[in-house]
């Protein structure tokens, strides 16, 4: 009898924890808040990896990727849309947060977008536009970062922002030569009362 009963405990006990974690399950797969729709123009727009088809549903967490040839738009539920440029990556955090990899995004929204790039936040009103440097590799508090291990910072490299540095030395320096090479001042004497000697034969 008393085995019976525990049977029937034992059993009540693993399906009460069974239906328990079914639920949590369900409650866990809770799909992520909608972002708006998506509006493709060109080829090979994807969505979290997958080409993407006009009228997509966008969520948050949603990672958009526009080729050279291609662009996007994102109506948004809030209202409005953000357009989103050839050679761009983004991510759609909420209806008011945007994350910019890199490319270009212009806001069209009715309200104010926030779009995060290199560490900082740009806030956009209707009709303005964030643009990320493809080259400009950050790290997510905007630190440059040596993204092919090459030894130079791929956000501080010579050939890009510190050229005019170098030009302004060396015109300097030419300039100085020029100015120096034109000068009166620059004769040298030896003085006028040497006398010289020679050997005679």
């Amino acid at each position: 009898m008393n085995s019976r009963v525990w049977i029937k405990k034992t059993l009540t006990s693993i399906l009460s924890v069974s239906i328990i974690a079914t639920y949590s399950m369900v409650a866990f797969a809770t799909p992520s808040k909608t972002i708006g729709e998506i509006t493709v123009s060109g080829k090979n727009v994807t969505v979290n990896g997958e080409v993407a088809q006009n009228g997509r549903t966008i969520f948050s967490s949603s990672s958009i990727a526009t080729t050279n040839d291609s662009s996007a738009s994102v109506s948004l539920n809030a209202g409005g849309n953000i357009q989103i440029a050839p050679n761009t990556s983004i991510t759609a955090d909420s209806n008011e947060t945007f994350t910019l990899l890199k490319g270009k995004v212009t806001s069209y929204s009715e309200g104010t977008i926030n779009v995060v790039s290199n560490g900082k936040t740009t806030k956009l009103n209707r009709g303005e536009t964030a643009t990320v440097n493809p080259d400009d590799e950050r790290d997510s508090t905007g630190k440059c970062i040596d993204k092919d291990g090459d030894g130079k910072l791929e956000c501080d490299d010579a050939s890009g922002s510190a050229w005019w540095i170098w030009t302004l030395v060396f015109g300097g320096a030419a300039a100085g030569i020029v100015i120096a090479a034109l000068s009166d001042n620059n004769r040298v004497s030896l003085g006028g009362g040497t006398t010289v000697v020679s050997p005679t034969r």
